[in-house]
């Protein structure tokens, strides 16, 4: 293994003793364990919360004999081989560890005999649906996560006309328990576009709420409905431009109404029906495939609690509306609105299909970048390049020879700046690369795939790559071109036992091979009757820490909807981490993935194999 050059931590640790922590969900151990070809694979966490070199004990009960399989205790790692097991008997394991806080010990991992390479969670999926994208949050506040999933029927992006099916949310437990079902009603359009749910404990009593743009007839988990349920908006087209719009919070555990307040901003101020006149001069189309176009995220403005965001536009006008939730009510803190003033409506048409939370100018608050510009903690803008909308957008310590962290962003529209790199607190452009490529209209046309990952140990920093427009080769940190293939350029995620990234395209994770320039496929989950979502964005419906140590899982719908099933690797690894569930722009990460087109989540650290010691999370836990 070649390493990349070493990166100094100390800087950063020091840093975080003067910041305040951030509260966060309370995670006990998430043990698994999984077959492998050489026994039992079995995994658990290091909590954000505990020192880096707690000591583990692992033990197996079989028939009520306790057996501790560690010769001496574990300090380099969180995983263990169990080499004497037999697969085809019954097993319970367990750790104990030195941790102050005995009760995250309270966990333990079953394996049954001949189990599958997969935890199964089976589904009630409607009839004529499909199982879409999916988030996870701690609903009861057991330390354990449930799975909240979007069912979809048929859907049509806001440029397409067409009648489309109601939009479904689902809460499961990992057991295939399902908790409730909401129902957004006729509405609410389905597609991408239109059903942002964010899921995250937003009171911080231990156990997460879920937050949803909701319409007349929208029916809660309780079977309640929302508004008028006898109101029916839906044009002749399959559009909703008229009637009233709702932002609603829900209870997790019952999925019932907590509270709704009137959605921010409205289509047109003063009319819950604009005339097509109004709607286009305000959003630039009465059609719908501008106005029609949300976001959402999680971000501590604060530093400390965490606040709703949730926008409209990204074409031509912007409105971004943050959210508190406290005493179980709903309270705008701000509302950014391209059209409030003429400075503002210099920001017109800079968002992407998708946005990230993050601190990019270091001061404890996290900052919405939206495409190609930044709005700081106080709904004003930080920074914007101009260089308009964009499709993919990645966020973290991309670079760690450039202080802070960097943006590597994609854009449609502009010759010179197909996709470019960026220091995240200035905006400062530190490269960039040109679309090359005319669409059959003569007009430049720019990539609609872009990755920023560390794939190649050769040079430090993430390697960053796009597709389409021309656009050929993967850069280092600094521009240069090290590579002229191109990986697949949809997800990453951390699979293997070192600290590079892998890819992620539909059902594969691959390898990329920097000697021969290609992609090696180390799994494929459609052995296991799996599929991706959203066509050719071919999307898991989530990837994320689960379970297990620091690697991520990823989870796939089965080819009869019918199922969940989760993959964890069971590659053993030398290196410990940190649970990434508990840094928490990683954390944001998993809010929002599930919004707009899907985006891999990125700590805000950089990983090196030469790095010795990890960043520990300045965070504390909050039990129920």
């Amino acid at each position: 293994m070649i390493f990349k050059f070493k990166y100094i931590l100390a800087p950063i640790l020091f840093s975080q003793i003067f910041f305040a922590q951030r509260q966060m969900e309370y995670l006990k151990r998430g043990i698994v364990a999984m077959p492998s070809d050489s026994g039992v694979f079995v995994s658990w966490r290091l909590l954000g919360t505990e020192a880096q070199n707690t000591q583990f004990d692992l033990y197996r009960v079989e028939n009520n004999s306790t057996k501790k399989l560690n010769d001496k205790a574990l300090l380099n790692e969180t995983n263990f081989l169990d080499k004497t097991a037999d697969k085809t008997k019954n097993y319970t394991y367990f750790v104990k560890s030195n941790t102050q806080d005995q009760s995250v010990d309270n966990d333990f991992a079953k394996y049954v005999a001949n189990q599958k390479p997969y935890f199964s969670i089976p589904l009630k999926t409607p009839q004529g649906y499909t199982p879409n994208d999916a988030s996870v949050a701690d609903l009861d506040g057991d330390g354990e996560y449930e799975i909240i999933l979007h069912q979809t029927g048929r859907s049509k992006d806001n440029s397409q006309k067409g009648m489309t099916d109601e939009p479904i949310i689902q809460a499961y437990k990992l057991d295939g328990e399902l908790l409730w079902e909401i129902n957004l009603g006729k509405n609410i359009r389905e597609g991408a576009h239109y059903t942002q749910f964010l899921v995250y404990d937003l009171d911080q009593d231990g156990k997460a709420e879920i937050v949803m743009k909701t319409a007349d007839g929208s029916k809660d988990g309780k079977g309640k409905f929302i508004g008028d349920p006898k109101k029916n908006y839906v044009n002749e087209n399959g559009m909703i431009l008229s009637g009233a719009e709702y932002l609603t919070v829900f209870d997790g555990q019952t999925g019932a109404e907590i509270h709704t307040v009137n959605y921010q901003v409205p289509r047109f101020a003063g009319s819950l029906n604009p005339t097509d006149e109004q709607m286009t001069e305000t959003w630039g189309d009465a059609k719908g495939n501008r106005l029609d176009r949300f976001l959402g995220a999680v971000a501590y403005l604060d530093g400390k609690t965490p606040s709703v965001i949730m926008s409209r536009g990204y074409y031509t006008r912007t409105a971004i509306a943050a959210w508190d939730y406290k005493d179980k009510k709903l309270s705008l803190r701000w509302l950014f609105d391209t059209e409030s003033s003429d400075e503002n409506k210099k920001y017109r048409g800079q968002g992407n299909h998708n946005l990230t939370i993050a601190d990019v100018d270091k001061d404890e608050k996290d900052e919405i970048v939206f495409g190609a510009m930044t709005v700081d903690d106080d709904g004003k803008i930080l920074n914007s390049t101009g260089y308009g909308h964009g499709d993919a957008l990645h966020v973290g310590d991309l670079d760690p020879s450039n202080p802070g962290l960097e943006i590597f962003d994609i854009q449609e529209r502009f010759d010179d700046a197909g996709a470019h790199f960026r220091d995240g607190k200035t905006g400062e452009v530190l490269w960039k690369l040109p679309s090359t490529v005319y669409s059959k209209q003569g007009k430049f046309q720019g990539p609609g795939r872009g990755l920023s990952l560390n794939i190649d140990p050769r040079y430090e920093g993430s390697e960053s790559w796009a597709a389409g427009a021309g656009l050929k080769g993967i850069y280092d940190t600094k521009g240069k071109k090290i590579s002229n293939k191109n990986p697949p350029a949809n997800m990453g995620i951390y699979w293997d036992g070192d600290f590079l990234s892998e890819i992620l395209d539909g059902t594969n994770v691959s390898k990329w091979d920097w000697k021969n320039e290609k992609s090696n496929i180390i799994f494929d989950a459609k052995k296991f009757q799996c599929e991706s979502n959203n066509g050719t964005k071919k999307n898991p419906a989530l990837v994320a820490d689960l379970f297990g140590d620091w690697r991520e899982e990823v989870m796939y719908r089965t080819t009869d909807n019918q199922e969940l099933r989760i993959f964890s690797t069971t590659i053993p690894t030398q290196h410990r981490l940190y649970t990434l569930m508990h840094n928490p722009q990683y954390r944001l990460s998993i809010v929002w993935q599930n919004v707009g087109y899907n985006q891999p989540p990125h700590t805000d650290y950089y990983l090196d194999e030469s790095i010795k010691e990890m960043p520990k999370p300045n965070v504390i836990t909050t039990k129920k």
